[in-house]
């Protein structure tokens, strides 16, 4: 009885909600990809249904607030959304990627003993990760690990001792207090006082 009741007092939001979730559903098998098209595809098929969902919009009534909600969560979304489908198994969710870069973690502490991650892994995480990564993969040789672009190469070692030397300088107060003061205060003078 108490069901029937609660049926036929919400029965006006019904309608409401199996359009709300037809164009979740909608939009969840435009995402899946069954067809295993590209991604610039799946992107055209899924700004079709964004398009009809915004033509929905003045006219939705109380679904209104949600359909706007979609829409803003999409828009924030959408620069990033569609590169999985073009490259070779990157993982489709936040969560697939998360639990991938959590398991890095994982075998990075039972590596090193240590109970959080290296500061090693922050400074140079953008190569130790894909490394890490690749060889779950399969083994390399040396002349994989030959770098086939020295341009490259030379960019990629330039940052990452940038960050190096951003990390040394932090530690600089703590080793001399005195005379980094010292430097800090002979380079406002010099910045200060007219030529």
């Amino acid at each position: 009885m108490t069901l029937e009741r609660g049926l036929s007092e919400t029965a006006e939001l019904w309608p409401d909600v199996k359009k709300g979730f037809g164009y979740v559903h909608r939009a969840a098998d435009i995402l899946g990809n069954q067809d295993e098209v590209r991604g610039s595809t799946v992107r055209r098929r899924y700004r079709k249904l964004v398009e009809s969902i915004e033509q929905e919009v003045p006219g939705a009534g109380g679904l209104r607030p949600g359909l706007e909600h979609f829409l803003q969560v999409t828009r924030s979304y959408e620069p990033g959304l569609f590169h999985c489908y073009d490259v070779a198994d990157l993982p489709r969710t936040n969560n697939a990627l998360e639990q991938l870069f959590g398991s890095t973690r994982h075998h990075e502490r039972r590596c090193t003993g240590r109970k959080v991650a290296s500061p090693s892994l922050v400074l140079r995480g953008s190569v130790r990760i894909i490394a890490g990564l690749g060889t779950r993969e399969r083994t390399y040789t040396a002349q994989d690990l030959a770098p086939p672009d020295l341009t490259t190469w030379r960019s990629i070692r330039r940052d990452l001792d940038a960050r190096r030397q951003t990390r040394v300088l932090r530690f600089r107060f703590r080793r001399d207090p005195a005379a980094f003061l010292g430097q800090l205060e002979e380079m406002m003078l010099k910045a200060t006082l007219p030529p």
